[in-house]
C-alpha cells in the first residue's frame, strides 16, 4: 500500500507501541505525523523513519493531556495542508492508586488523555473522512477496560470509555467507509510501566507481556482488514472474556487482604 502525500497521524509515536505503530504505517507508504510531548524522542522516530523509508515525518510536540490539545493538533495539520487519511489515537499514561488519594492534577492529565483528547480528534478529523467517504481510526484501549478494579480505578475505566466510544462511531462512521479499529493490549513493554519493578524478560518469557512490535503490527493489521477489535494474544483474549464474570466480592475480598498485609 503506497500513498504518496496520504499521511497517518499518531499519538504517543515518540515510544512504545506508538512507535511501532508509526513505523507500519511508514512500511504502508504513509507519511507520519508524529504527536507527543517528548521532543528529543520525536526527532530519533523522525530520523529512523525517514532513513528508512521515502517518506516525510512531522513532529508535533504537544501535551495532549492538556485542554484544547486536540484542536491544536488539527489547527496545525490545517494549515500545514496534511491530509490525514489515518488517525491512530495512542497517547495513554498510567496512574495508580485510590481515587481519591490520587494527585488532583494527575487524575485530571489521564482523563484528558484517554478520554477528552481521543474523542475531540475523531470528532475534528471524522468530519473530515466522513465527508470524504475515506478514512481509518485506530483507537488503542487496554484490556484493563473490563477491569473496573482498585488501584487502577482512572486507568481501567477511562479505557473502558475508549473501547466503547469506538464501538459507538465503528457502527456511525461505517456507512461512510470509514474503517474504525479498537487495539486491546494486555501488559506490553513500554516505557508505560516507568521505574517500577518489573521482570519485563521474564513476563515476556511466561506470555504474561508482549513486545510492542508484535501488538503494533496485529493492531495495524486489523484496521486495514476491518476488524472491529484486536487482542492480541490468547492469554489476553481469555482476560477479557473471563475476568468480567469474575464476582464483585471476589476483588473485594483481595483488596481487602491487600490492605491487612500493608
Amino acid at each position: 500500500m503506497n500513498n504518496p502525500g496520504k499521511y497517518a497521524l499518531v499519538t504517543g509515536a515518540s515510544s512504545g507501541i506508538g512507535w511501532h505503530i508509526s513505523k507500519e504505517l511508514a512500511q504502508r507508504g504513509y507519511s507520519i505525523i508524529a504527536v507527543s510531548n517528548q521532543p528529543e524522542q520525536l526527532d530519533v522516530l523522525k530520523q529512523a523513519l525517514e532513513n528508512a523509508f521515502p517518506i516525510s515525518v512531522h513532529s508535533v510536540n504537544v501535551d495532549l493531556s492538556e485542554a484544547g490539545a486536540g484542536k491544536s493538533v488539527f489547527d496545525y495539520c490545517e494549515s500545514n495542508h496534511l491530509e490525514v487519511e489515518v488517525l491512530v489515537n495512542n497517547a495513554g499514561m498510567l496512574v495508580l492508586g485510590e481515587a481519591a488519594l490520587v494527585d488532583y492534577s494527575s487524575a485530571a492529565d489521564i482523563l484528558h488523555l484517554h478520554v477528552n483528547t481521543p474523542a475531540l480528534l475523531c470528532n475534528l478529523f471524522g468530519k473530515k473522512m466522513s465527508a470524504k467517504k475515506a478514512g481509518y481510526i485506530l483507537n488503542v484501549s487496554s484490556i484493563s477496560a473490563v477491569m473496573p478494579y482498585p488501584v487502577i480505578s482512572f486507568y481501567g475505566p477511562s479505557k473502558t470509555f475508549i473501547r466503547s466510544f469506538t464501538r459507538a462511531l465503528r457502527t456511525e462512521m461505517k456507512v461512510s467507509g470509514v474503517k474504525v479499529t479498537c487495539l486491546l493490549p494486555g501488559a506490553t513493554a513500554t516505557p508505560l510501566y516507568g521505574t517500577r519493578k518489573v521482570n519485563i524478560p521474564l513476563a515476556m518469557k511466561l506470555g504474561v507481556m508482549k513486545d510492542p512490535e508484535s501488538v503494533a503490527h496485529a493492531g495495524v493489521n486489523s484496521l486495514f482488514n476491518g476488524r472491529a477489535e484486536c487482542i492480541p494474544g490468547v492469554l489476553n483474549k481469555l482476560v477479557v472474556f473471563f475476568l468480567p464474570l469474575l464476582p464483585a466480592f471476589v476483588i473485594e475480598w483481595i483488596y481487602r487482604m491487600r490492605n491487612i498485609k500493608k
